[in-house]
């Protein structure tokens, strides 16, 4: 297979539906796995690019989010559980506070459920995290609906802020380094935050400078009538679609019922997106293919998807862990098949090219015009 650029669309499609299955888990080991094959599939397929960098700060924010939720247990103790490992200096506040205690006996669950929560929101970033340094974000524009463009480029420049942060860290820092300065300890990582912000104002001029000399956000004029138009479809379809939803997750109203109003409601909010964009003037130039490795890429994060659904249908003990029952975390054999299939996109996918900045300044030219 001969290096190309996948479509930043199947990327993203793994990685949500990994996302996905992590919050239907409390089980450490089926998250360990999820993790495990994020880590797989970027070190297999991680390009050599400034957003490719961004991942080690994803693993590391998945540790701070465990320790900081251990930690706000330990001060802020709920009182859950029986077993009691030890005792800290407690405070207890009144009872219109809801109890609220600082402190207090440590107990064996309240550490166990922490820690399950904790590393459920870890994974979830990590496997997002995964799709940011995978994905080129100005190539996932060049996908968004016209009616979205505007929306889909202020979501692009906030994913490319954690990159390009790290790439004028890692400058500036060899810059220090070249100059003799400290570079290590609190004061080295002190001294990178003016210079890291002052190029984040720079860049964030030259961009807004370049987008309106290419005419962003410029569209055509609509008739007043079709401004009413446009916004009783985005009433309606709203309504609709929240009155579907409400009436499949209540008893109120028959299913079927609730799935055509659902339907109705979704119907009319392609119209919308359909009506908005014909008003937007947007050309795109050479788009990305989507061919066999992006449906393989996609079948692997939604077949991981369907087996975690599958599992907590049927109510499997594994999936969802009680911290009460202190029982240790079984990893079950359909939590394995889940992993391979999760990790093929190291193997389905094509190998990035070599990454030319010429050539994505170019592309991100063309993606703003």
């Amino acid at each position: 297979m001969s290096p190309r650029w996948l479509h930043p669309g199947g990327w993203w499609l793994w990685s949500l539906c990994l996302a996905a299955a992590a919050s239907l888990t409390t089980n450490p080991l089926l998250l360990t796995l999820l993790i495990c094959a994020a880590v797989i599939v970027v070190a297999a397929r991680k390009p050599n690019a400034p957003w490719g960098k961004s991942f080690e700060f994803f693993l590391f924010l998945g540790a701070m989010i465990v320790t900081i939720r251990v930690l706000f247990q330990l001060v802020f103790g709920a009182g859950l559980g029986t077993t009691v490992l030890f005792d800290l200096p407690g405070v207890s506040f009144p009872d219109w506070m809801s109890g609220l205690q600082l402190g207090g006996s440590v107990t064996r669950e309240a550490l166990l459920g922490a820690f399950y929560d904790g590393l459920r929101l870890a994974t979830i970033a990590i496997v997002i995290g995964a799709a940011n340094s995978l994905a080129s974000p100005t190539r996932l524009l060049k996908a968004v609906p016209t009616a979205l463009y505007e929306l889909g480029v202020s979501i692009v420049v906030a994913l490319t802020f954690i990159p390009q942060l790290i790439t004028d860290a890692g400058r500036i820092r060899e810059m220090r380094k070249l100059r003799g300065r400290n570079t290590k300890g609190l004061r080295g990582f002190a001294s990178l935050g003016i210079p890291v912000l002052a190029g984040a104002l720079d860049r964030s001029i030259i961009l807004a400078e370049s987008m309106d000399s290419r005419g962003y956000g410029r569209h055509q004029k609509e008739s007043a009538v079709g401004r009413r138009v446009s916004i009783g479809l985005v009433l309606a379809s709203l309504s609709l679609a929240l009155v579907g939803t409400y009436s499949l997750l209540t008893a109120g109203m028959n299913a079927n019922l609730a799935l055509l109003i659902l339907g109705v409601g979704l119907l009319l909010g392609g119209v919308t997106l359909w009506r908005a964009g014909r008003t937007r003037i947007r050309t795109v130039y050479r788009p990305d293919t989507w061919a066999i490795p992006e449906w393989l890429v996609s079948a692997a994060g939604v077949s991981g998807l369907g087996i975690f659904f599958i599992a907590r249908a049927t109510a499997d003990q594994t999936v969802v862990l009680t911290p009460e029952l202190n029982s240790w975390p079984v990893l079950p054999l359909w939590g394995l098949c889940a992993f391979v299939i999760a990790c093929t996109p190291a193997i389905t996918s094509p190998r990035p090219p070599d990454f030319d900045t010429n050539a994505d300044l170019e592309l991100i030219s063309e993606v703003r015009t």
